[in-house]
């Protein structure tokens, strides 16, 4: 199951290169289908956001940690990002948890705060 998730967003594409950003878009639309048919990744959601000047859109991997570990490290998808990084600007990569791994950080979180001095 499904308890890590890598975030890829981006904001503005870069002027003039409109058409070439679309033809990556839809790259790595291609890319994430054939690694979720492969089985490297759970599934993957698509996100455009209405215009707002900071994040158009994102796309967001699901799958276990080894899995978006080999996603990241996947040749293909460097590939793809390098790509990305010349055609939008704001590309962004971060990874979180999900389902049960939500679980794990808030116990983490819990342990933490243990350790904080709280004020009355």
């Amino acid at each position: 199951m499904a308890d890590r998730v890598l975030y890829v967003a981006w904001s503005n594409p870069v002027r003039g290169a409109e058409e070439r950003g679309l033809e990556v878009f839809n790259e790595a639309l291609g890319l994430l289908g054939r690694k979720q048919q492969d089985g490297m990744i759970e599934g993957f959601d698509v996100v455009l956001l209405d215009p707002n000047g900071q994040i158009n859109g994102f796309m967001l991997a699901r799958g276990s940690r080894e899995q978006i570990d080999a996603l990241r490290a996947d040749d293909e998808f460097q590939r793809t990002m390098i790509e990305a990084t010349l055609i939008v600007d704001g590309l962004t990569h971060v990874e979180g948890s999900t389902d049960e791994g939500v679980a794990r950080q808030m116990a983490m979180y819990q342990e933490a705060i243990s350790k904080v001095p709280q004020r009355a």
